[in-house]
């Protein structure tokens, strides 16, 4: 009689033939259950690993953003000091600042100019050097305190620097040529 296979005795399984014999072989075994436990920690750790690494990576971006924050401060601190030291260089190139100090050291402004020409020849009657022809130019803070003396009266001699009047040569040898 052939028939439908019955159960058959307990712990055994049925045998199976064609299409579902396929198929059984492909659901696992005691063997394959035991197989899978390493993959299983393969993936733990795969995961606690990269876990781990962006927690580094974090850690290292924000100390990065520490760092450039102190930068852009310190970089914001030096553009100030520059731009201090440059207005303070503004002050002292300005002209009537210039030519306060060059009055302060005793200097006055030069006379009539003579020009060499390229033969050596001098053009032009040099002038001296007086302290009545420049006018006075005071700052403003010194302003205040600072009495200025009639424009008719002559300088006192301890601020005229005397300056040794040029003698015009004709002669005069050129070392540079």
């Amino acid at each position: 009689m052939r028939g439908r296979p019955g159960p058959g005795p307990q712990g055994r399984r049925p045998r199976l033939r064609g299409r579902a014999a396929r198929l059984a072989r492909m659901l696992p075994t005691g063997r394959a259950q035991a197989a899978r436990t390493p993959f299983v920690l393969l993936v733990v750790l795969l995961l606690g690993g990269g876990l781990i690494g962006l927690l580094v990576l974090n850690s290292a971006l924000s100390e990065g953003a520490f760092q450039l924050d102190d930068l852009q401060r310190e970089t914001k601190n030096l553009t100030d000091e520059e731009q201090a030291l440059q207005r303070d260089i503004d002050a002292y190139s300005a002209p009537d600042a210039l030519q306060r100090r060059a009055r302060e050291l005793g200097m006055v402004p030069g006379g009539d100019p003579a020009f060499l020409g390229p033969g050596g020849e001098v053009k032009g009657v040099p002038g001296a050097a007086t302290a009545a022809r420049a006018p006075l130019v005071l700052a403003p803070e010194a302003l205040a305190t600072a009495t200025v003396p009639p424009p008719g009266s002559a300088p006192s001699p301890a601020s005229v620097v005397p300056t040794p009047a040029p003698t015009p040569s004709a002669s005069t040898s050129n070392p540079g040529r």
